[in-house]
């Protein structure tokens, strides 16, 4: 599961499985499936949703290569699908392996939480990248004329006073 993204068909199977039931024939549900799901330590059975714990694995495998540059797995992916940038902003390749598009289809996970942390502000976009404290965007909205488009944050750090 942290290396393939399970077909849907599977995970119906998986939940028919453990839920126990079939298309004609349904038994007794003695317990709702939120109670089953949570924590062993508030009184569930800390069953996992299979597609959402699916994709969190995934997710911690994008998570690896975005920290652990030097792995071979990086190296692996970045050699054949990402070569001139990082892998949030891969594209989507139609030729890669299961594997590949299994670890993409987990990136939004990472990228709809994500932002950046500005230290020196070298690496941080103003425009295109999530950077700014609120909770709605976390980007800049508001016109910006007279600056390019990959301007960096650290334009408007002065280094000298550190503000």
């Amino acid at each position: 599961m942290s290396c393939f993204k399970l077909p849907k068909g599977l995970i119906k199977e998986l939940d028919k499985f453990w839920w126990g039931y079939s298309d004609d024939n349904r038994k007794i549900h003695w317990v709702k499936w939120e109670k089953l799901c949570e924590a062993k330590e508030v009184g569930g059975l800390g069953f996992k949703e299979i597609e959402k714990f699916n994709d969190a694995l995934l997710a911690k495998q994008v998570w690896h290569m975005i920290n652990n540059l030097d792995s071979l797995c990086h190296h692996v992916f970045k050699a054949r699908f990402f070569l001139d940038c990082s892998i949030l902003e891969a594209k989507d390749s139609i030729v890669g392996s299961y594997a590949w598009k299994s670890i993409l289809s987990a990136r939004d996970v990472i990228r709809k939480e994500m932002f950046w942390r500005i230290r020196n502000g070298e690496s941080v976009r103003i425009k295109r990248d999530k950077w700014l404290p609120a909770q709605s965007s976390r980007s800049v909205i508001s016109l910006i004329p007279q600056m390019a488009t990959d301007s960096k944050v650290s334009e408007f750090i002065d280094h000298d006073s550190a503000e």
